[in-house]
């Protein structure tokens, strides 16, 4: 059987992607149908229900409960994981609650900031942290650096790799909203995850469960298999920094969500309802036994 296979060319998703679709690993019987695209074209492309299996942030999940449910395995959820806040000029935490800053020409304004993507977890907790920052402009990821740089923004909301090239090219961070999530819940971000598409038989959903988990374990047990891959994808990155990104988001959640995961994740959502960043949804988000 063959299936349609949405992820990021990210390091942290082509290492866990790697042993299912170079079939290093039992797959049942199942074939994939690869797509790469970064999140938010993942996000949208969930909305429209495309594909049978994506990755895609934990806050477009909340638009797409109806048509997707989450596997056990290959979410990334962590501490000291989350999104950054950065700028080429010095702002306070103040002046981004107040949504004032002396910009680069000392005026006061409204500042721009640079995101990756309206249903992206990052963007949700910028506005769980500072929801009178709504001067935002959609970018992609990778772009959003440069962006700050040419003073098209003044702030850019970073996340992946760039969280170990900002400071290269003399970006300065205002605050780590993953390092804010932590404080203010005491539980692990949950970032992105991976869905199957709710039509798929629940027997289906179950087998790509399954084959997800035997991936990722073998990815831990033989982390370089997949290092040409990896690197095929990973936009000119170091060897150092590729594994510097996939040891920061591929951890024991990325094997099994188990309790403390599922709790992470229903806190998330709990809070977005509560300050109603998220519609209301009444599905079941988590893949059920078979029994």
């Amino acid at each position: 059987m063959k299936l349609t296979l949405g992820f990021s060319p990210c390091p942290n998703d082509t290492f866990i992607f790697d042993a299912l679709i170079h079939h290093k690993i039992d797959t049942e019987g199942l074939d994939f149908e690869v797509f790469y695209d970064d999140v938010e074209t993942l996000n949208q492309k969930a909305m429209r229900g495309e594909l049978d299996i994506t990755k895609l942030s934990y806050h477009a999940f909340a638009y797409v409960a109806d048509k997707y449910v989450l596997l056990d395995s290959g979410s990334a959820l962590g501490f000291g994981v989350g999104p950054l806040l950065i700028s080429d000029i010095e702002i306070s935490i103040s002046d981004l609650e107040n949504n004032q800053i002396r910009n680069r020409t000392s005026e006061i304004r409204n500042p721009l900031i640079g995101i990756p993507g309206k249903y992206t977890t990052a963007n949700f907790l910028l506005g769980l942290a500072f929801p009178n920052a709504t001067n935002k402009v959609e970018l992609v990821f990778s772009d959003i650096e440069d962006a700050v740089l040419e003073g098209r923004v003044d702030v850019g909301l970073i996340i992946h790799e760039n969280r170990f090239t900002y400071q290269d090219k003399g970006l300065k961070k205002i605050i780590d909203l993953g390092d804010y999530w932590e404080k203010q819940t005491g539980c692990a971000i949950p970032l992105g995850g991976i869905v199957a598409n709710r039509n798929l038989p629940t027997e289906i959903q179950h087998k790509i469960n399954r084959v997800l988990r035997r991936s990722v374990e073998f990815a831990f047990e033989n982390p370089k298999s997949g290092l040409e891959f990896i690197r095929s994808h990973a936009q000119e990155m170091s060897e150092e920094v590729m594994y510097k990104h996939i040891g920061l988001y591929v951890n024991k959640y990325s094997v099994d969500l188990g309790e403390e995961g599922k709790k992470a994740i229903k806190l998330l959502f709990d809070t977005a309802r509560e300050k109603e960043i998220i519609p209301e949804f009444q599905e079941n988000i988590f893949i059920t036994d078979l029994n």
